[in-house]
């Protein structure tokens, strides 16, 4: 790295989960390739998973990209000091931010002191404290918005409290915002209903939304064109920038960087033996775990819908205490080289792959924007947060899915009979065309237009990292 002038030093702070390191990796990436030095920093103890997977390099390590490297930090979260039987939601984000503050602080100065200062902080709304590190420290800061930039909208209204939402005297009020269709009020974020699933990460996120005018800019991993209304409306409130889909600006750069919390299983040999579009992919991310029944009930809907299926059965995380699901042996017996079950995949490499026919998801953003920035229909299976949100979009808005479930507030169980109907709709379209595989291959042609040379989310990174330079 040694030159006459230092490149600019941008220094990215994720928090410690697989679906916010993906996008933060994604656009470390990019910046590198274009001469920057970045650091990518989140917890220890998550730092520690990934290199347990062979994802990637600890230390002072730097891995060069284009014309410029990456690097990995973290920052000390005292995660290991809790007993498991201990460990809360609520536990872990206090922890996070007790021990990480000091610890970040002192990693930034580290980095002057040995010859890099750090030109530019990249935060993450579930770290509403880093913002105040950044400011404490003086260093102009940017933030990545994960989901959506409807999503975005709604969090800022409901902080600003512009609108009425539900609450715990009238949990049933529907929420109408500016731009925006109508929301049931079990389609906002979850984490801003009144019952407050996972309460503790939507205080952290709202708690934002009084800290973002000293940012200079707020990436969003999304395309103009797919929110362009919402985009534009909410572009005239705060500075944003959609530079979105990540993966697909990624996917252009040979390097062998990944940030998978397990090491991802070989399945592309299997998939290569299926017809194209034959396949149903079922995979719920890395967080959301399903009660056995439920999973009963989605093992004997994929049999008896007679399609091919690569399910993803991640083990569940070592905090929590949960028993790892399983399949019936009835299932097991039934599916023979029909199914293949992982505990991880690379999700990117099966969505592209041309035998996938549709995606069972819980919609989580990442996964959202995968399926339709690669022309996968969905079959729709949110749980909470902005899942039930997105959820709602994919189906009604983008038209390239149905929908099984309303969120884990429902407390319903979603029956082997409705999740065979709803695979047999997607995959075969019905009695006519397939609408829904139309309408994903629109937004995948979209979604390339974006990232292409001239595109809008090209247009947008450049000026962005003109920014960068001129700080």
């Amino acid at each position: 790295m040694a030159s006459k002038q230092s490149p600019s030093h941008v220094f990215l702070v994720c928090y410690p989960g697989q679906g916010h390191i993906n996008p933060t990796l994604r656009l470390a990436k990019k910046l590198a390739a274009e001469g920057l030095l970045v650091t990518l920093c989140t917890a220890a103890h998550f730092g520690q998973t990934l290199q347990k997977a062979g994802s990637i390099l600890g230390g002072d390590q730097c891995t060069p990209v284009g014309n410029g490297f990456i690097r990995f930090q973290f920052f000390e979260d005292g995660i290991v000091e809790i007993n498991p039987k201990d460990m809360n939601l609520d536990r872990f984000v206090a922890q996070l931010e007790l021990s990480g503050r000091p610890s970040l602080v002192d990693l930034i100065k580290k980095q002057t002191a040995e010859n890099r200062p750090v030109s530019c902080m990249i935060l993450n709304p579930f770290f509403p404290w880093t913002y105040d590190v950044a400011e404490e420290l003086q260093i102009p800061f940017a933030v990545l918005w994960v989901q959506s930039c409807a999503v975005f909208s709604i969090y800022c209204h409901y902080f600003h409290k512009s609108v009425p939402f539900p609450t715990e005297i009238d949990p049933t009020i529907d929420v109408q915002l500016p731009i925006l269709p109508l929301l049931k009020n079990d389609e906002i974020p979850s984490f801003l209903h009144p019952k407050k699933t996972y309460g503790v990460l939507g205080k952290a996120m709202l708690s934002q939304f009084g800290k973002l005018s000293p940012a200079f800019c707020v990436l969003i991993d999304t395309f103009e064109e797919l929110e362009k209304e919402i985009i534009n409306y909410m572009s005239k409130i705060i500075p944003l920038k959609p530079i979105g889909p990540l993966f697909l600006n990624s996917q252009k750069l040979e390097i062998e960087v990944s940030v998978d919390c397990l090491k991802a299983e070989d399945c592309m040999d299997w998939l290569n033996s299926k017809p194209p579009q034959s396949v149903v992919y079922v995979s719920f991310g890395s967080v959301v775990f399903l009660k056995q029944e439920q999973i009963d009930e989605i093992a004997y809907g994929l049999c008896n819908s007679g399609f091919s299926f690569l399910w993803v059965l991640k083990p569940p995380s070592e905090f929590f205490g949960k028993q790892r699901q399983t399949l019936p042996e009835e299932v097991v017996e039934k599916i023979g080289e029909r199914g293949k079950i992982v505990q991880w995949s690379s999700q990117e490499r099966v969505l592209s792959h041309e035998s996938i026919g549709c995606f069972v998801t819980h919609c989580g953003w990442n996964s959202s924007v995968e399926a339709i920035a690669n022309g996968v229909p969905v079959v729709a299976f949110p749980q909470w947060g902005d899942q039930v949100t997105n959820a709602k979009f994919l189906v009604e808005e983008y038209g390239v899915g149905v929908s099984l479930s309303r969120g884990v507030e429902v407390n319903e169980l979603v029956t082997r009979d409705e999740i065979e109907r709803c695979l047999s709709d997607v995959m075969t379209g019905g009695s006519g065309e397939n609408v829904f595989r139309q309408n994903a291959l629109k937004w995948k042609k979209a979604a390339a237009a974006a990232v292409a040379d001239g595109g809008s989310s090209t247009r947008n990174f450049q000026d962005f990292v003109d920014k960068i330079r001129q700080i």
